[in-house]
């Protein structure tokens, strides 16, 4: 194929590799690897894959933590013309085995893990019981004994003798690039086939927006520090593929934890950083606790970003005050590869709203019949552009079901402002009826946290005979803070409509964190079934 609209994602790679060789690319795990070294690396995967047949068509599958192994294997397996499919490194062997038969994978690459997250032992469980995947390549750990067993490839046996060059595929703009699978929510987890033009029109859009913030050290590359999972859309296409595009080094981490974030703030000048809520409130605790020297940080670091969840208002204004620095807040889904709003450096931020849409997409409020409702009117948000997923793979039913009238039905509530700034109200799933009434969490979690005892909220509907369903707040105390669940209801009571505040307070020494560093309601939800 050598079509003039051939498009790869690995160029991302192979462009910087050829302007800027000898430019850091990836630091993490005590390794530093140049453009150069980088693209060599993923050549050499790239090659050991083409020789067991594998290319367009091909769904291969990664399961590996914010290590220099993941871009290595990730932009292998894209230069190969294959699609990766990223896996969560918390699951357990039957959800590894799940998603390698949902998506149909050929191999997996799994890192080995420790003790205490036996990542390879899982996969190699899950592995044993899918017939149709042929090839289990280990990624040891240097810290853990040798895995070496049957059945298993070791990853320097299966790139050992390749050759460093290879001539990226000319993928077609509409080749699946990458499945991400959807947390599944509503039900089995789906894969959202994302093609190199949704994630190349991404990274494009996401690029020019960072571009404009103000570089702290103009002379030099620019720093982006990653603690979100790589295996998740924001920290894979906004950080990694967008850091790597523009030439930026990109730090690692391979979990997140509040004092070595800082530490790696500090020592590596990180200018750019990406979290989800709970990560900007873990790290404002640890330095107030800690009276952590934050100077070093604030002199180098021009934007922080937040998406995932919506961020509280007063968490957000804290941060800034804290760090100097502005925190810009952006939606997106993994079906929309995944931004699709922004609050953009060009005009100032409005608080409490995820910004206006990107470059190439638009964005509407709209009710049940797809028709867009009236500014400042709840409704679903759609959502249609470039960077919008081709479907959900193998899934007709779920594809047509999401795409409705030319738009992506997100399933998120909104509102939009006179100036196309979009709310989020809650998910539409996450929504409580309460007697008929509509209470959405979000609304009361923005009114919890600014109660001076509170830490941080979670707010669900739990099952009740007579209404149907209640309001429950579940709370974190700020340290030596004391309130009982009858001042905090009152509390709320007199700040909020009486269908909305909550009948039950739980009060928690810490909330259930997904695998995205985000509040995990379903198993709070489970819990109060």
């Amino acid at each position: 194929m050598n079509s003039p609209t051939a498009l790869n994602l690995a160029s991302i790679v192979t462009q910087n590799a050829k302007l800027t060789p000898d430019n850091e690319a990836v630091v993490g795990a005590g390794r530093r690897m140049t453009y150069g070294e980088l693209d060599q690396a993923s050549n050499q995967v790239a090659n050991a894959l083409k020789k067991l047949g594998f290319g367009v068509g091909d769904n291969i599958a990664l399961m590996c933590p914010n290590l220099p192994y993941f871009p290595i294997i990730y932009f292998g397996i894209v230069k190969t013309g294959a699609a990766v499919v990223p896996l969560c490194v918390l699951f357990k062997a039957a959800e590894i085995e799940y998603h390698l038969k949902d998506s149909e994978a050929k191999a997996v690459f799994a890192f080995q893990g420790t003790e205490e997250l036996p990542m390879l032992e899982r996969t190699k469980e899950a592995f044993d019981r899918v017939d149709s995947c042929r090839h289990l390549i280990a990624l040891p750990n240097p810290q853990m004994p040798s895995p070496e067993q049957d059945g298993i490839t070791m990853f320097t046996s299966f790139v050992g003798g390749e050759s460093p060059a290879f001539e990226t595929f000319p993928t077609a703009p509409d080749d699946t690039c990458a499945i991400l699978y959807t947390s599944g929510t509503t039900g089995q987890p789906k894969g959202a086939e994302l093609t190199h033009l949704n994630l190349w029109s991404n990274v494009i859009a996401t690029h020019e927006i960072m571009q404009a913030a103000p570089a702290s050290r103009t002379d030099e590359q620019r720093t982006m520090l990653i603690t979100l999972p790589l295996f998740h859309t924001t920290g894979q296409t906004v950080q990694m593929n967008t850091g790597l595009y523009a030439g930026s080094r990109i730090v690692l981490l391979p979990r997140f934890d509040p004092k070595m974030t800082l530490d790696t703030m500090t020592a590596e000048k990180v200018n750019f950083w990406v979290g989800v809520p709970t990560m900007y409130w873990a790290l404002l605790n640890y330095v107030e606790e800690n009276n952590y020297d934050t100077s070093s940080i604030v002199e180098n670091m021009s934007v922080a970003k937040s998406g995932g969840a919506p961020m509280p208002v007063d968490v957000m204004k804290a941060f800034e005050k804290r760090f100097n620095v502005r925190v810009l807040e952006g939606y997106g889904l993994s079906e929309t590869s995944p931004l699709a709003t922004f609050n953009h450096m060009q005009r100032p931020s409005k608080p409490g709203t995820v910004g206006q849409s990107i470059f190439g997409v638009d964005v509407i409020c709209a009710d049940d019949a797809d028709n867009e409702v009236p500014r400042g009117t709840r409704g679903e948000i759609l959502i249609r552009g470039a960077n919008v997923m081709k479907g959900y793979y193998k899934r007709p039913e779920a594809t047509a079901e999401a795409f409705r009238n030319g738009w992506f039905h997100s399933g998120d509530i909104g509102t939009m402002d006179e100036d196309g700034f979009l709310t989020i109200v809650d998910r539409k799933k996450d929504m409580i009826l309460r007697g008929g009434y509509n209470v959405y969490p979000r609304e009361l979690e923005e009114l919890i946290i600014t109660h001076p005892a509170v830490s941080l909220v979670a707010v669900i509907g739990v099952p009740d005979d007579r209404l149907g369903e209640e309001v429950k707040a579940f709370v974190v105390l700020k340290k030596g803070e004391n309130l009982s669940e009858a001042e905090l209801i009152e509390w709320c009571r007199s700040r909020i409509a009486s269908n909305k505040y909550p009948r039950f307070v739980e009060f928690r020494d810490e909330l259930p964190i997904g695998n995205t560093g985000k509040v995990f309601k379903r198993a709070l939800k489970e819990e109060s079934r």
